[in-house]
C-alpha cells in the first residue's frame, strides 16, 4: 500500500469495456509522480488516500473482472 494525495479527476469518454464505469482519480506521491487509480470510496481533490496495487487491486472491487492495478482503498483522516 502507498499513500497519495488526490489532485484531480480524470474523465475518459472512451474506455475499454474491462475498465467499467468506476471514477478515475489522478494521484500524486510525495515526490510529485502522478498515477491514475480507480476510486471505490468517493475521494475528493485534496484528500490523502491509501492505495492497493498489483493483482490485489482487483480484489478490492465488487467486479473482479475490472482491469486495474491501482485502487483507492480508503481516505486517510489522520496519521501521526
Amino acid at each position: 500500500m502507498d499513500v497519495f494525495q488526490v489532485v484531480g479527476s480524470m474523465v475518459c469518454t472512451a474506455r475499454l469495456p474491462g475498465l467499467g464505469n468506476l471514477p478515475l482519480r489522478v494521484l500524486k506521491d510525495s515526490k510529485g509522480k502522478c498515477q491514475v487509480a480507480v476510486d471505490t470510496v468517493g475521494s475528493r481533490e485534496g484528500n490523502w488516500v491509501f492505495t492497493i496495487s498489483g493483482s490485489a487491486a482487483r480484489m478490492a472491487l465488487d467486479d473482479k473482472k475490472i482491469l486495474t492495478d491501482l485502487t483507492i482503498g480508503g481516505v486517510i483522516e489522520n496519521w501521526n
